[in-house]
């Protein structure tokens, strides 16, 4: 059970051969479209067919069957049933948007920022990078996430560290809508560390009263995103000491290319969290993150619930990362 690593070429294949087998969902939001297949070259109805001998397996929502093993369960106790709600009689962040000047896509960017209660500039505040997903844009997370509303409610409760959110399109090319075809644009995906470590922390760095130390910095993402993240953070030990991949998509590079020093990460990671839903036809993906990251005794949070490919994992990842983040345990 290997993660799929998408070249720039095999971005592009896949992407065609998803558009003939029609295997296309919306999830989340009305505007977010994911895309996935069960494997490069292999079809749905051979994704699909467990061996004659072998009990059948559970079929996803998309993506392809789901078989879960004993390390297959959840981390942490559910959500309580109002983490997303706005509440009155507590104090609430912000949010706006900005834009930046990117390097690598020579033109301006937005991203959407979030900026805890009581914001000052006499402070110093830890970032988290939060990413979308294939079909979306740097409004996903708002439309169907609500992570505002979440660490308004975590931070009132004192679970949680104020910090800053930014919530950047991870799909760094001029033209960076995602358009009929999402798909098409994959490929801007995989450059996304040049505009995110180039242009958009420095921008960060230099607007918001912000902590520039490793320590101080998280990233994490969904799907395309929750592959981003693994991907730049764990290549980025240097720069961000703290990684969440969500049910993250065929774009997350192989385990053993994700960790290829486990004594490094070992030593400078603070949490990585890897997690996914087990309705979700991707979790193969995270399976086998988790699976060799145990193998080599590299620390990590490998958390399974019972939702699908979709904003209710989502939004429960974010509520168990954010809490983990910026503290002194990650337990």
């Amino acid at each position: 059970m290997k993660p799929i690593l998408l070249t720039t070429l095999s971005m592009v294949s896949l992407a065609a051969a998803l558009h003939a087998a029609d295997l296309t969902r919306k999830v989340g939001d009305p505007g977010s479209q994911e895309f996935v297949a069960a494997r490069l070259g292999e079809t749905p109805a051979a994704a699909a067919a467990p061996a004659a001998s072998a009990p059948r397996p559970r079929r996803g929502g998309f993506g392809g069957p789901i078989e879960l093993g004993p390390d297959d369960k959840a981390a942490f106790p559910d959500a309580p049933v109002a983490f997303d709600q706005p509440r009155e009689g507590i104090a609430h962040g912000n949010l706006e948007m900005v834009e930046y000047d990117s390097k690598s896509v020579g033109t301006k960017r937005k991203a959407l920022v979030y900026t805890p209660p009581g914001y000052s500039a006499d402070r110093k505040y830890p970032v988290l990078y939060l990413l979308h997903g294939i079909g979306g844009d740097e409004e996903e997370w708002r439309r169907g996430g609500q992570p505002n509303v979440i660490l308004d409610n975590l931070i009132a409760d004192k679970k949680a560290e104020p910090m800053i959110i930014v919530m950047p399109n991870g799909r760094a090319q001029a033209d960076d809508r995602a358009g009929s075809n999402p798909m098409a644009t994959a490929p801007a995906f995989g450059v996304f560390d040049k505009d995110l470590l180039g242009s958009l922390i420095p921008f960060i760095q230099a607007k918001y009263s912000v902590k520039t130390d490793r320590e101080h910095r998280a990233l994490a993402g969904l799907s395309m995103g929750g592959g981003q993240s693994l991907n730049f953070g764990l290549g980025n030990l240097d720069t961000f000491a703290w990684v969440g991949g969500f049910s993250s998509a065929p774009n997350t590079k192989p385990a053993a290319e994700l960790v290829p020093d486990p004594d490094k990460a070992k030593s400078q990671l603070k949490l990585l969290y890897v997690s996914c839903g087990n309705k979700d036809g991707l979790i193969r993906i995270s399976q086998g993150v988790h699976a060799h990251l145990k193998e080599k005794n590299v620390p990590h949070v490998w958390h399974v619930d019972e939702h699908a490919h979709d904003f209710q994992h989502w939004k429960k990842a974010l509520f168990h990362f954010s809490q983990r983040i910026f503290t002194s345990s990650s337990k």
